[in-house]
């Protein structure tokens, strides 16, 4: 038998059964896996198919304008452009940032923060520029050939601020929601990339303002690049805000910014005092909600908050001042509602310029002193001896229970965010937990008398006050938005309609009468009434108060003014006040042009 020789048969036909049952499972596997991706898995896959291939995009809302009082624009929309990328991966949206970067001109750190923002929500848009202007969007579409996919730039509305800095802590800004923003109730339902209002009336009726956005279908090949509109899915149109009317008059706005000192900081505010309706609000320094429009730039937003000026502070809501001597008249109302003092009430020791008070001297703002007066004089001539001896002899215990009851320690209610309550003390306890039990005496009450030491005030708090005391008492909720809710009032003075009297005498012998410390900006042809203040600051020179309302028969505005760093009431404030009422009256009465400032 030769070596060469086959194999015998016996040794085939089990290989070849074996090779038979592996190609049929193999067939059988393919089969089953076969089955399973095209119809267990159909849909499954057909869906992951469509979400690569198709992606919706956001059609932004038009937001509803914000007119002034006499319907004069405080914010608008115009035309404009958004740049927008659908990236495949963190790797093909750094390609594409790098090569626009230099188009629209933003930096390394804006487009990591991009590049962040994108790890946070992967299946969204990536929102480049919201407010591209039309040459870099030329810029762009001139060399599309040659950029990568997934760049799409569609017309958007661009908000649009023509009052520009004077109006910017009453309007606000928009911007892109914030992780932060999404967290928030307020914004249920709310995706990432939308634009909203961020602070302001812009912020407090984003709901109304805002619309609802649309959304339509684009469709993109494997590289990313848009293939075109998919019309397979119908495009849901966006529904355009509603439009907000401010109680705001927006001439009376920019006088005060014009009147306002340059250099310096602090706020005015304007209010009816028969409905709280918030006339101007202004603060200084300021800043332009326009270059917010299309987001800012991180080196840009850290200069704005590193500035010592502060201008995204709003002074008007948000910043507390010692009243000064304004607060006299909130003294006086504890005085006279508690029976303390009368109008014609006098101190028992009269003013020399200081009170010697257990060792200690306690000294008025006039050296040569005020003589005796009641306390109608005290006011009018803001004599601080007589001040400290009527809070003497109220007593601190008295004056900390009463002061909420003339609307201190709480808010106003005002339609703007971050207000502040003020503060107060609340009773002794709080000076012996602060200061010890023989850390402090009387003295505590002297300060408070004249609006000093803990007291802490808003302009809009203080100017609340004063539009009670013009009116009947009631302490109106002051409302910025003319379309806003209904607030019904926080409050009335404890204070009859005699002993309101007499504090509204007081106001109108300080501006009219001889000695009346802000003689110098009476009206020639309205009653002005009013108190200056001038308060400590521990970072400097004195901040400078005036509150006033006119006509004092029938009051239509109180404006409150603070100038910090300004010294006396009567210089800095008072005459930026008398020329702003002056002014309203004349819009109110026209035949009665062309009235000046007496003394001014």
């Amino acid at each position: 038998m030769s070596v060469h020789g086959h194999l015998p048969q016996t040794y085939q036909r089990p290989r070849g059964r074996l090779a038979r049952w592996l190609v049929l499972l193999v067939f059988c596997g393919l089969a089953i896996q076969f089955f399973r991706v095209q119809i267990l898995k159909h849909t499954t896959y057909a869906l992951r198919s469509d979400v690569n291939r198709i992606r919706a995009l956001p059609i932004p809302a038009a937001r509803g304008a914000i007119y002034d009082r006499n319907g004069r624009v405080v914010a608008d929309n115009v035309p404009g452009y958004s740049i927008a990328i659908l990236p495949l991966s963190i790797d093909s949206l750094r390609v594409v940032l790098d090569v626009l970067a230099p188009i629209l001109g933003q930096s390394q750190e804006k487009v990591e923060s991009l590049i962040s923002a994108y790890r946070r929500h992967p299946n969204s848009p990536v929102t480049v520029e919201s407010d591209a202007s039309f040459a870099e969007v030329s810029a762009i579409e001139e060399r599309r050939a040659h950029l990568p996919g997934g760049i799409v730039i569609q017309a958007a509305p661009k908000r649009r601020y023509p009052a520009g800095p004077v109006a910017a802590h009453v309007v606000g800004y928009v911007g892109e929601i914030g992780d932060t923003e999404l967290r928030l109730a307020e914004f249920q339902g709310y995706e990432p990339g939308r634009t909203i209002g961020l602070t302001g009336v812009e912020r407090v009726y984003e709901r109304i303002l805002a619309g609802v956005p649309g959304t339509r279908y684009v469709e993109v090949n494997a590289l990313g690049r848009l293939v075109g509109a998919f019309r397979g899915r119908q495009t849901v149109a966006a529904v355009p805000g509603h439009d907000l009317y401010l109680n705001i008059d927006l001439a009376l706005q920019e006088l005060a910014a014009d009147l306002f000192p340059d250099t310096m900081a602090g706020a005015i505010v304007a209010l009816e005092p028969n409905s709280g309706a918030v006339l101007a609000m202004y603060s200084a320094p300021s800043y332009d909600p326009n270059s917010f429009v299309g987001g800012v730039e991180p080196a840009a937003w850290r200069a704005l908050n590193e500035d010592p000026g502060q201008p995204l502070f709003n002074r008007c809501v948000s910043a507390g001042y010692a009243p000064g001597s304004t607060f006299k008249l909130v003294m006086a109302g504890i005085a006279l509602s508690g029976g303390y003092a009368e109008a014609e009430t006098k101190m028992p020791i009269p003013c020399r310029g200081a009170l010697l008070y257990y060792g200690r001297v306690f000294k008025d703002w006039k050296p040569s002193g005020h003589g005796s007066l009641d306390l109608k004089g005290a006011i009018r001539e803001s004599c601080d001896v007589y001040f400290y001896q009527l809070g003497l002899r109220i007593g601190l215990e008295e004056v900390l229970a009463r002061v909420p009851e003339f609307g201190f320690g709480r808010p106003t209610g005002v339609d703007l965010p971050s207000e502040i309550s003020g503060s107060f003390p609340p009773s002794t306890a709080w000076y012996d937990e602060r200061y010890g039990s023989d850390g402090w005496t009387n003295s505590v009450v002297l300060n408070l008398a004249i609006g000093q030491g803990e007291d802490v005030q808003s302009p809009l708090k203080m100017a609340q006050y004063y539009a009670a005391l013009a009116d009947d008492g009631r302490l109106l909720t002051a409302r910025v938005a003319r379309d806003g809710p209904v607030a019904e009032p926080a409050g009335r003075l404890p204070l009859s309609e005699e002993q309101l009297a007499v504090l509204r005498a007081a106001l109108v012998e300080a501006v009219n009468a001889p000695g009346g410390t802000a003689r110098g900006s009476r009206l020639s042809r309205w009653t002005l009434a009013g108190k200056t203040g001038t308060a400590q600051n521990p970072h400097g020179a004195d901040h400078a108060w005036f509150i006033g309302f006119a006509p004092a028969e029938d009051p239509a505005i109180v404006v409150a003014a603070v100038v910090e760093a300004g010294g006396h009431g009567s210089t800095a404030a008072a005459p930026i006040v008398s020329r702003l009422i002056d002014y309203y009256l004349e819009t109110l009465e026209p035949e009665r042009a062309g009235i000046e400032v007496a003394g001014g």
